[in-house]
């Protein structure tokens, strides 16, 4: 043995009798302490991991657009609606989510969608515009025609709970191979191998970033990202390090490699929009390319993979080369491992990063919509099972028409100047049909949070009750028709408190015997205020209380509006006329979906036979009268006189209220005009709330309403001054309709005037002959 072993060996012994009892004691108490400390850790990652739950928001979506040939829509609409789905036009409207337009023929890839109602899968689908309607649609893969399709709802809202987290969990078999593979091959090719940490890809990593002088590389394992994201905060620090390290090996110990995966693809972050944080990639592939994850393109996947090193330093809206550089980067490593082959890689590279130019996270941009999605809800969710639960709301809002009211607000109290400056507006529009809410505007502001004036702000309505005061008597045929006629004389009535009430009318004129319709197309106040109390103004009362409102005041002013309501209960009552007298609730929420896309709710309505059909048919021929030569004529003198729209005007006292109701075969709108300190306006019904009527049905795809007063009913020609039947040759003669039966029996021929209009005149050619002078 060599002298210098003899001294190594003799120093290492002495060092032995000095340290081995300190060292048993240091190794003792690193044992007593980590042994207990990974007990500890496993038991954490066994409850957290072991039932693991992501935070996943509650979506609210829109309806669903309905396509089929007759269906009204027009270029512009459609459009609209496919933008705001988030919807691309490509050119080729050939992937999921995207869509090309040819002169009128449109090519649409939907995404499908599942529903309460049920849903759809995916289709690609060709529709033709003509004459503001959809002419023909067709199933291009299945070459033949449709009856009908839907397109998947737009997603309107989000309600986050604590976490405010954007996440869609997807299970392992739901994931584009190609995704689990990539994202190995780039971020961790020794996944199915080692227990949790990769000390070869360490040193591998560590040797790349030293050779580029900057991060180029990562040397951690999936499994510790995950651990990352579940159990550690971002500090950068050894026991933070060491924490990491002990945690991924008792994940890999406890669970699948599967399981681990699984878990990651829908925990690993990816992108942020304010204050929600993306996580997860089927969620990152609807923000940034609105598709989901299955209809991805190899260099979308790719985009993805490479954004895992840092979504925000590679964000492809902010940063699109530093992206797209990462993106190819991570395609490389796609061929170098086998996953594609040259022409794929080649094609790839090539392509263009394809991110949609705003995220699909979509702000929740309509309050005043979102605030009564919430009262229907109310009923069935609290507040904390709606946020963060995981459930899908399904409304009925129809974007087109919301985008559409709101601009139409904006535009018509634009154009009042100055004094529009003052102004504030609410409107509501319905399907006329079944009762559908379609669109709420509560403010000028449409993205204002705060009174919601739809909802919440009760004005007198002024003559907008008026129709209803004539319901009432035409629902008596044997008292009161169209054609009875109305005395607008004075009237003064001693009221409670012993003062007089003396209405007027607004022209301040008196205008004797008038037609019923006649009255109510001009919106007589005396004519209705006596009409009101021959029936009953308790009829009235219980007839709006039928409806929906309580409490209503029987006083005669009720005859003239004296009642306060919000813009959403006179739609309300309105939808009973336009909905052919079925009173239908006003629904905004059609069901909800759970996190497991089980329905749990559904919202339906099922009208009941109805009444007051044809009383119902005569009231709103004369609300068309109203639009054609009444108090909304500039309807008929616009380039809406097509829809034949039956309305009503409404102003209260002092011109502080300007309304408008009106409706057209499958829509209803009300629009309030009115300010906040409730000062005078200086607007009647017609110059303030119809106008923005008018520019909202300038847009909306709509049907006419029917001229035909329908089943049961019979017309007859009328003196209007008489309210008797006549010949249709006669003076100023008017056709009416009347309920079978009830046609007047009295007549009134006006036998010269018909002979003149045969004989051409009086005293020309053909005339009758004259009697000579001093001959009878």
């Amino acid at each position: 043995m060599s002298p210098f072993l003899q001294r190594s060996l003799a120093v290492a012994a002495v060092a032995w009798r000095v340290l081995h009892k300190p060292m048993f004691l240091l190794l003792g108490a690193i044992a007593g302490f980590l042994v207990p400390y990974t007990i500890v850790l496993n038991g954490r990652v066994r409850e957290r991991f072991g039932d693991l739950v992501f935070s996943v928001p509650t979506r609210v979506y829109a309806r669903p657009l309905r396509l089929a040939p007759g269906e009204p829509m027009n270029a512009d609409a459609l459009e609209l609606e496919l933008a705001f789905a988030g919807y691309t036009n490509d050119g080729q409207g050939r992937l999921p989510g995207t869509w090309n337009k040819n002169g009128g023929r449109y090519d649409i890839a939907s995404r499908g969608y599942a529903g309460p109602d049920g849903g759809e899968l995916p289709r690609r689908v060709e529709l033709t515009l003509a004459h503001g309607q959809i002419a023909t649609l067709r199933d291009l893969t299945a070459e033949r025609p449709l009856r009908e399709t839907h397109l998947d709802p737009a997603r309107i809202a989000t309600l986050y709970g604590a976490a405010q987290e954007e996440r869609q969990v997807v299970r392992l078999d739901a994931v584009p191979p190609l995704l689990l593979t990539g994202l190995q091959a780039v971020e961790d090719r020794d996944f199915k191998y080692h227990h949790g940490i990769d000390v070869g890809a360490i040193l591998r990593a560590a040797l790349a970033n030293l050779r580029a002088g900057h991060v180029v590389q990562g040397g951690s394992t999936l499994t510790q990202q995950l651990v990352r994201n579940l159990f550690l905060d971002r500090s950068q620090n050894l026991v933070r390090k060491l924490n990491e390290a002990l945690l991924s090996v008792l994940i890999e110990a406890n669970y699948s490699k599967s399981r681990i995966l699984e878990a990651y693809v829908n925990e690993v972050f990816l992108g942020q929009q304010g204050a929600q944080a993306v996580h997860g990639f089927a969620a990152a592939s609807q923000f940034y390319f609105g598709r989901p994850l299955q209809a991805l393109r190899p260099q979308e996947i790719a985009l993805l993979v490479g954004l895992v090193q840092g979504p925000s330093y590679y964000d492809p809206r902010r940063y699109p080369q530093r992206a797209l550089a990462r993106r190819n980067l991570a395609l490389q490593e796609f061929f170098d491992t086998g996953l594609i082959d040259a022409a794929e890689l080649k094609q790839a590279q090539a392509a263009p990063l394809g991110v949609t130019p705003r995220p699909q996270l979509p702000a929740n941009r309509f309050p005043a919509f979102m605030d009564l999605v919430r009262a229907q809800l109310q009923n069935d969710f609290d507040e904390q099972a709606l946020r963060g639960g995981g459930l899908s709301v399904f409304t009925t809002l129809d974007p087109a028409a919301q985008l559409y009211t709101e601009r139409a607000i904006e535009e018509t109290l634009e154009g009042m100047g100055k004094r529009g400056a003052a102004l504030q507006a609410a409107a509501v529009v319905t399907d006329a049909d079944s009762g559908s809410v379609l669109a709420v505007a509560g403010s000028r502001d449409p993205g204002d949070p705060g009174f919601n004036r739809a909802l919440m702000a009760r004005r007198p309505i002024g003559s907008l009750v008026k129709p209803f005061v004539y319901l009432v008597a035409l629902a008596q045929p044997q008292r009161y028709s169209l054609a009875s006629l109305l005395s607008d004389t004075p009237v003064s009535l001693r009221q409670p408190d012993g003062r007089e009430w003396s209405p007027q009318n607004d022209d301040h004129e008196i205008h004797g015997d008038v037609p019923l319709v006649e009255a109510l197309a001009q919106s007589m106040n005396l004519a209705t205020v006596h009409l009101g109390l021959d029936i009953g103004v308790g009829r009235v009362k219980a007839l709006l209380e039928s409806l929906g409102l309580r409490d209503v005041n029987p006083n005669p002013s009720l005859l003239l509006g004296a009642i306060d309501l919000s813009p959403l209960q006179v739609a309300q009552i309105y939808q009973y006329l336009a909905a052919g007298g079925h009173a239908l609730p006003l629904l905004a929420v059609r069901g909800v979906m759970d996190a497991q896309g089980r329905a749990i709710k559904r919202y339906e309505v099922k009208p009941g036979e109805g009444e007051y059909h044809q009383a119902v048919q005569l009231v709103t021929y004369a609300m068309q009268q109203v639009a054609v030569s009444g108090t909304a004529s500039v309807l008929a003198d616009s380039s809406l006189a097509w829809l034949h729209a039956a309305g009503k005007t409404g102003t209260s006292d002092s011109q502080r209220d300007s309304w408008f109701a009106g409706f057209t075969g499958d829509r209803l709108a009300v629009a309030w005009v009115g300010r906040d300190d409730n000062k005078t306006t200086g607007l009647w019904g017609a110059t303030g709330g119809l106008r923005v009527w008018q520019r909202l049905f300038q847009r909306l795809p709509t049907r006419p309403l029917s001229t035909d007063p329908g089943p049961g009913l019979e017309f007859a020609w009328i003196d209007p001054k008489s309210g008797h039947r006549t010949d249709q040759v006669c003076p100023d003669a008017r056709q009416l309709p009347f309920v079978a039966g009830y046609v007047p029996q009295d007549e009134e021929h006006c036998f010269w005037q018909e002979l003149k209009s045969i004989f051409g005149g009086s005293g020309g050619e053909g005339a009758p002959p004259q009697p000579a002078a001093g001959q009878p």
